[in-house]
């Protein structure tokens, strides 16, 4: 499954980049808002750290306008993907878009059928809501069953991102359904480092190394 961050700040992204598990970011108004960073400098700077996909997301809602945002977006960085509303006019776009070898994630995806028109529209990427979808009443694992199950049946291409991640057993969950992609904050991803043994494990290791008195480093 691939990693992919879903910040704006620039720090935790060259953190998690130096680690080499991250395979790309995903980003949106709010969290640009929340950076207080120009929006086009940011994603310019996100997209020379990382080489996979950076979401960068379209603000109007016409397909008209959209198209004239995308065109803007693109020409930031070859690994910029387009980030569209699930919308008519949002489908419309990444099917134009999509044709002219752009890649494009399609977001807020809350069902199965909002998923398999995406797919029909030949979105790169699907990203459904689980922690949205939780917080309504509704199991988000159980969605992303139904979307892995109807992709397979159809063999689409469209990777399954899944967002709207709030801990670890959400990342868990997700890659045992079988999920192309997960996207976080980083405090889950580094979340998935911690495990009380590993601490307890290390910190005896350690207290019987110094008892040895000796050193690596001369």
């Amino acid at each position: 499954m691939k990693f992919f961050v879903d910040t704006a700040e620039i720090e935790p992204i060259r953190e998690l980049a130096a680690t080499g598990l991250l395979d790309g970011v995903t980003t949106n108004p709010s969290l640009i808002a929340k950076s207080g960073r120009d929006f086009m400098e940011v994603t310019r700077e996100i997209c020379g750290i990382v080489d996979g996909p950076v979401s960068a997301e379209v603000v109007a809602l016409d397909h008209a306008t959209m198209m004239k945002e995308a065109e803007v977006l693109r020409k930031i960085a070859d690994n910029v993907c387009i980030k569209v509303p699930l919308t008519v006019d949002g489908l419309k776009t990444c099917k134009a878009l999509t044709g002219e070898g752009t890649m494009v994630n399609v977001t807020l995806c809350f069902s199965a059928n909002q998923a398999l028109l995406a797919a029909k529209a030949g979105a790169s990427f699907i990203s459904p809501f689980v922690g949205r979808h939780d917080d309504n009443g509704f199991d988000g694992m159980d969605l992303i069953e139904d979307i892995r199950l109807i992709y397979d049946n159809y063999n689409f291409a469209t990777e399954i991102l899944v967002a709207s991640v709030r801990h670890t057993t959400h990342v868990l969950q997700a890659a045992k359904i079988g999920a192309d992609v997960m996207t976080a904050p980083p405090k889950v991803i580094h979340d998935l480092f911690k495990h009380v043994l590993t601490d307890k494990g290390i910190e005896g290791f350690m207290a019987d190394w110094a008892k040895t008195g000796q050193t690596i480093l001369k």
